[in-house]
């Protein structure tokens, strides 16, 4: 990216700041241009305090002392105006900073939960913390010195006009310096954009790598892979680190130049003001107050220096931001209500569905799927890896929408449905239940309205989780650790189930949400369901299922393979008819048997090999 094209998305960027925060923007400025004017007052208040009460006091041998009280005051004056300006600078400009920060991340992380799970998908969860987080910052890094550099353009100003005001030959040897000290900025920014913009892409990359890092720790530990991983995270930090001291390197280089050009300037203007007063061509106060506006020059140069040099940061992060508030795909929902109160019957007509990557290409997972829950039954969903089973549970709670074809909840297209009636009526367990780090309490109500300790302590009875959270030493007040660290893999499943029954609702879709707990324990879960509040089931359920034990509780079984459903039926009904089903349902049972087998096998070659070994030694005694 050349530094034009910097400079022109950077002031796009800085123009997006000022339209969100205009107030903020403009006590900052305000409280710049004061700063700045009183800057240059400063000038002609010093020139004046030198030329009529410092030079005379020292020809006369004395000051009177009203005269050296008014010029501690006129100075006192500007200085007090000059904190105020700085005050109203920084606050207007560390506000809209942090406005800008706070606002940002809240729209990033609103476009995430609207955006569908396929977008989520593509998109690595480092990168998005990212986007979230550091790109933010860097987006609005430059708003601490751009209402200053705004308002040291009138300083700018101000001094030159008052230099070519005062003295033209000073100012001339002193606005001569004034180019080059453009010149060494434009350098500078064109040096530094390359170089920020590559630290800024280095920084989003350490992130990713250190979340996936952090978040599999678990395979990392137990693989062994702490090595390969520290220096796959020390490769980037390195080229981080190499990154940021080239940045550290052109800010060495260009900083003393900048900081020298104004001595310089200064330099000569001293010489020059010592031989126009040396000729009587200009006063102490004049020499005094052009020397010190000549200093005043560097404040705006650099001050817009500090602008240009953040720029290139800007963008990078800006830009990262916008690939998420532009994202294409949201979930739209409908205006549509469900009127009925007991279990919901679920359809799949004709469904057909794929992964797709950002240009909208993939082959289909699901095709021609149809096939129905009814109201208040238990349907099953069988099939291998790989066959589309866990896709129609995330279609059945409308996580994503098929490419064609239709899921109706009571008749009604899910697409259609307002989202308060999707979420009111459905519930998903997923295959690794998350929780949350919070209280058991807080795990199962979610803060939702209506849902008090009794609705919680209902649904955790149904899941059976009540037994072992009655024995936590703080109930439902105990805290369970980060990701839930402190509960096994079937307690946490467990408490997953209870905070998706906690909700009542219509539909519950199980996509292997009991993998981890024991077989007694799981039909225990499923026949309370099926027997809940009463002796009709509350709510119509979709099980992802693999056990032969948990499969035949089901009313029906939709067996899949390669996407498609092959056959329908109970579970009886599908050991006869449909091989596939027969050899996937017994696997585990054939291979206990096979074991079986080889072990009776086993056995027997060891009782023969006994036998004739005590027939041989049988003989040898006889012979002997």
């Amino acid at each position: 990216m050349t530094s034009g094209k910097v400079l022109g998305k950077g002031l796009r960027v800085l123009g997006h700041a000022v339209r969100d925060e205009p107030h903020m923007f403009a006590v900052s400025v305000v409280g710049s241009v004061l700063f700045s004017l009183l800057t240059i007052a400063t000038a002609f208040v010093s020139g004046a305090v030198v030329g009529r009460i410092v030079v005379p006091a020292f020809d006369q041998g004395h000051v009177a002392t009203g005269t050296l009280l008014l010029g501690g005051l006129a100075i006192l004056s500007v200085s007090l105006g000059k904190i105020l300006g700085i005050f109203g600078r920084r606050l207007g400009a560390g506000a809209m900073q942090f406005n800008l920060q706070a606002k940002y991340r809240r729209a990033v992380t609103r476009r995430y939960l609207r955006l569908p799970l396929a977008w989520h998908q593509r998109h690595p969860t480092g990168t998005l913390l990212s986007n979230a987080n550091a790109d933010v910052e860097s987006a609005w890094y430059p708003i601490a010195p751009f209402p200053f550099a705004v308002g040291t353009i009138v300083m700018l100003v101000a001094a030159v006009v008052s230099l070519f005001l005062t003295d033209w030959a000073m100012a001339l040897v002193g606005v001569a310096i004034f180019p080059a000290l453009l010149g060494v900025n434009v350098a500078y920014s064109r040096r530094m954009s390359p170089r920020v913009a590559l630290a800024q892409q280095l920084r989003a990359e350490v992130s990713t790598v250190a979340h996936e890092s952090f978040d599999g720790a678990l395979v990392v530990k137990t693989m062994g892979r702490e090595a390969s991983e520290t220096e796959r995270f020390a490769d980037k930090a390195v080229q981080l680190r190499d990154a940021t001291i080239r940045v550290g390197r052109i800010r060495a280089l260009f900083d003393p130049v900048l900081d020298a050009l104004p001595s310089i300037g200064t330099l000569a203007v001293l010489l020059v003001g010592a031989w126009r007063y040396k000729h009587g061509a200009a006063e102490v106060s004049e020499v005094v107050s052009v020397t010190f506006l000549f200093t005043v020059l560097a404040f705006p140069v650099r001050a817009i220096g500090w602008v240009l040099a953040e720029l290139p940061r800007s963008v990078v992060g800006w830009e990262r931001i916008r690939h998420v508030l532009d994202a294409e795909g949201d979930t739209v929902y409908g205006e549509t209500g469900l009127t009925g109160t007991g279990p919901a019957a679920l359809r799949f007509t004709d469904v057909r569905f794929a992964y797709t990557d950002a240009e909208g290409n993939g082959p289909d997972v699901l095709s021609e799927v149809t096939f129905e829950v009814p109201a208040g039954r238990t349907v099953a969903l069988v099939g291998p890896t790989g066959s589309g089973k866990s896709t129609i549970a995330a279609l059945a709670a409308r996580l994503v929408d098929p490419g064609a074809g239709t899921v109706t909840l009571d008749g009604v297209d899910l697409r259609e449905l307002a989202q308060d009636a999707l979420v009111g009526s459905t519930a998903l367990v997923a295959q690794v239940p998350f929780v949350f780090d919070d209280t058991i309490r807080g795990n199962v109500t979610l803060d939702r309205a209506g849902v008090d300790d009794d609705t919680a302590w209902r649904a955790l009875r149904l899941a059976q989780a009540d037994g072992f959270v009655g024995h936590l030493a703080d109930g439902l007040d105990t805290t369970v650790g980060e990701r839930g660290t402190s509960l096994s893999g079937g307690q946490r499943q467990r408490l997953t189930i209870a905070r998706a029954l906690a909700g009542s609702p219509r539909l519950l879709v199980l996509d292997d949400a009991t993998s981890a707990v024991d077989p007694r324990v799981e039909a225990a879960i499923l026949a309370a369901l099926r027997r809940a509040d009463g002796a009709t089931q509350a709510a119509s359920i979709l099980v992802v299922a693999y056990r032969r034990a948990t499969i035949a509780l089901a009313d029906e079984v939709v067996y899949l393979e390669r996407g498609r459903v092959v056959a329908r039926g109970t579970h009886a009904e599908l050991l006869a008819t449909a091989p596939g089903y027969a050899d996937l349902v017994t696997a585990y049972e054939k291979a206990e048997e096979e074991r079986e087998r080889e072990h009776a096998f086993d056995a027997d070659r060891l009782d023969d090999g006994l036998d004739r070994a005590l027939d041989g030694l049988d003989e040898e005694s006889v012979t002997a």
